[in-house]
């Protein structure tokens, strides 16, 4: 369990963690990232960098809306809770009892219990779902009723083993429908977004704020360039993949998820849902509650979600015990949100990885430096001097741990092969700002800002 959250570790992080992000948007070629954090009771951090737009060169802002996709069963696993709360349902009810339509078939006699969990061995999207490239519409009520009956859905015994499905969920925001009296999408609404006074999410695409979504883009993985894909309406699956939001939003959202909180759900619900219950690889982490992933980062336990919309890339992770959570959208197929997530909560780890330092004056060493090797940051993080790879996909894997003296850092700690004893020369200007420093290898750096290269390397003997 991670120790007493210290707000001076937290605000270092937090002030690294944003210009990690803006590197990463570069670095990774992510047209976008939108990210959030919330900490201390309030959103702690909102940002964006890179395009909503990359034909129209419209920069992305904290505003602009992503589609978020399976996020959607977090909001649907709270309705089926708050339902259950009211006396509405119950966890145990089979489907076909709120769901008549599928009275006597293999997925109405599965429990609401089971589908919140993907343990109903219920096909994940059907035999033929190129709805997820664009190529054929969501299906409607009807046809999704038409899926479930198909005798190809029911693949394995229900509680087997977690076996993701879309198509369960789908299930579920009909069962929503019949218990609540009213549509998915206008329960979620009203009792979840609109009850938190959120206008940054919503259950389905809104055509109305056409000009307030980012873009989503295809993958490098098979093609030069990336191309723009349009957003469509998800229809009958609303309710396993249908939301949209922005990041602050969306950690708000979660933040109403920590114990405590009665905002939506009471502790008891909260509980059951944040419980890990089924191992979805090999390994014992991470598992899959009712409605939401639940991981390990460390010794740190969460839980969260991620969507994977055409285009839109999403993760979302929230620490109930020291109540925070981070929230990072891409905008590209191949977006890497969740390595992105998962480094707020690795840094943060890494300033309380030992007792705070109490030298003072650090900062005047901190900041981006580059040569023709790559880049380096110098960062503070609990108190103490770091030098960090920013293109790590894991930024607090082997920092280098630094010693101040005068206007040199010593390196003691991190790899051996880091230049273990040797030191980083500083040189300042007369404003006190870094002009170059002499790296612990020997070689020149200079801030980022200020390094450029020429149109080709030559060789200085020739």
């Amino acid at each position: 369990m991670p120790d007493p959250l210290n707000s001076e570790n937290l605000q270092e992080a937090l002030a690294y963690y944003d210009s990690w992000l803006a590197f990463n948007q570069r670095y990774q070629r992510i047209p976008g990232v939108q990210a959030a954090v919330y900490a201390g009771d309030a959103v702690a951090l909102s940002s964006a960098y890179g395009l909503a737009d990359v034909e129209q060169g419209t920069e992305l802002t904290e505003n602009h809306l992503f589609r978020i996709a399976s996020h959607s069963k977090t909001f649907t696993a709270t309705a089926v809770f708050q339902l259950a709360e009211q006396g509405r349902l119950r966890l145990d009810d089979k489907a076909g009892l709120h769901v008549t339509e599928l009275v006597g078939t293999p997925l109405g006699e599965l429990t609401v219990r089971e589908l919140l969990a993907h343990a109903g061995g219920v096909t994940r999207d059907s035999l033929e779902a190129d709805w997820w490239q664009l190529a054929t519409a969501f299906p409607d009520r009807d046809q999704l009723l038409a899926v479930l009956r198909e005798e190809s859905s029911a693949v394995l015994a229900e509680n087997d083993r977690f076996k993701y499905s879309n198509i369960g969920y789908g299930l579920l925001g009909l069962v929503i429908e019949a218990a609540s009296g009213t549509s998915y999408n206008s329960y979620v609404q009203t009792s979840i977004v609109d009850k938190l006074g959120l206008a940054g999410l919503g259950p389905e695409l809104d055509l109305q704020r056409n000009a307030e979504y980012a873009a989503g883009y295809s993958s490098y993985s098979y093609g030069d360039t990336r191309v723009p894909i349009d957003h469509v309406d998800t229809r009958a699956l609303a309710s396993a993949t249908g939301f949209f939001g922005n990041a602050r939003d969306l950690v708000t959202y979660f933040s109403a998820h920590f114990t405590g909180d009665d905002r939506l759900l009471t502790d008891k619900s909260k509980r059951e849902m944040q419980h890990p219950l089924w191992q979805t690889t090999e390994e014992d982490w991470p598992r899959y509650g009712l409605g939401l992933q639940v991981s390990k980062i460390g010794k740190r336990k969460v839980f969260g979600h991620g969507g994977g919309y055409p285009g839109h890339i999403t993760r979302s992770l929230a620490d109930g015990e020291q109540k925070i959570a981070v929230s990072v959208f891409t905008n590209a197929i191949d977006g890497p949100a969740g390595q992105l997530a998962e480094g707020f909560f690795k840094l943060l780890d890494l300033a309380g990885s030992k007792e705070r330092g109490t030298d003072s004056g650090l900062e005047r060493f901190t900041g981006r430096y580059a040569n023709l090797w790559g880049v380096n940051d110098i960062v503070v993080l609990g108190g103490r001097l770091y030098a960090i790879d920013p293109s790590s996909p894991d930024p607090a894997a082997e920092p280098q741990s630094l010693e101040a003296d005068g206007d040199t850092v010593r390196v003691i700690g991190g790899s051996g092969y880091g230049s273990y004893g040797e030191s980083y020369r500083f040189e300042f200007g007369p404003d006190g700002q870094v002009e170059s420093l002499r790296g612990s290898s020997g070689l020149l750096s200079h801030p980022i800002d200020r390094f450029s290269l020429p149109d080709r390397v030559r060789n200085v003997q020739a």
